[in-house]
């Protein structure tokens, strides 16, 4: 079974204020992109490539751009551990990972490998697992983890596992580039920096207004801070402005950012003239 394993974009982030478990409370927009991977993608690089096969033991195997991690760290195997403690009838699989996604970029690639790692492991056992239970199993890998079960926008409030399906008219017939820059940012580092707060227009009165106000309304809490830790990081969202794109913004805690285009053309040029190791773009 293979799987091609799609990233995400959030659409705002507002940190709200700081929970007493040492977690805070959010409100963003989770969008998937690139899951029709392959069909509008500069080559390669805006998914991830899943594959699981019955074996005589259970392994992990993982090639492309980002392999250091040590096999009881990958969320894929915690993904894998964590379902047989459930399901401890699972026959052994092997699992392949070839990595695509870039680390460190606010893309979500590990959450989205682990979260269709479950998936597929429900399926090979037959899917005993009701969809609450394994959402549960999701959110003990991560907190955007059960996102990538829905996959499909959804507002996410509380640490992003509360998540509630939104339609976007404007972001129909619209294109997105990606790009981002050598350096990853630690979230850990990026909350550390952060000040949470209420803002005076909520995001889901924000996604209301036209795309052209968005810049205005619509914003990410950790980009004033990495901003000041990482100047050069203010040039990429400027370079996405200055190539057409409506709207840009760093997603997540960073250091990816994207801008959101009217059309192809100006989309491809983009990605083609990035300043960054890692641009590409798709049709949303």
């Amino acid at each position: 079974m293979i799987k091609f394993v799609n990233a995400k974009i959030n659409l705002g982030l507002q940190v709200l204020r700081r929970r007493p478990d040492g977690y805070h409370d959010l409100s963003t927009i989770f969008i998937p992109v690139g899951m029709n991977c392959g069909m509008h993608e500069m080559p390669g690089n805006l998914c991830d490539i899943l594959e699981i096969t019955p074996a005589m033991q259970d392994s992990l195997t993982v090639t492309g751009s980002d392999f250091s991690c040590m096999t009881e760290q990958n969320l894929v195997w915690k993904a894998l551990v964590a379902y047989k403690k459930k399901v401890p009838a699972l026959p052994p699989v092997a699992i392949t990972l070839e990595k695509h996604l870039p680390s460190g970029a606010g893309m979500g690639g590990g959450s989205a490998d682990a979260a269709f790692a479950l998936l597929m492991l429900d399926e090979l056992a037959g899917k005993p697992l009701a969809p609450q239970e394994l959402s549960h199993i999701a959110l003990s890998l991560g907190a955007d983890v059960p996102f990538f079960l829905i996959n499909t926008p959804c507002l996410a409030s509380g640490i992003g596992e509360i998540l509630s399906p939104v339609k976007i008219p404007q972001l129909t017939e619209k294109w997105i580039v990606i790009i981002k820059p050598s350096e990853g940012i630690s979230t850990s580092q990026a909350f550390g920096l952060i000040t949470p707060h209420v803002p005076e227009v909520a995001l889901t009165a924000a996604i209301q207004c036209p795309m052209q106000e968005w810049k205005h309304v619509i914003t990410n809490d950790f980009e004033r801070s990495m901003f000041t830790i990482h100047p050069d990081l203010s040039n990429l969202k400027q370079f996405l402005y200055d190539h057409g794109a409506l709207y840009a913004s760093m997603t997540g805690s960073g250091s990816a950012f994207f801008g959101i285009f009217g059309d192809e053309q100006a989309a491809r040029r983009c990605a083609e003239n990035a300043p960054t190791p890692f641009a590409t773009f798709t049709k949303l």
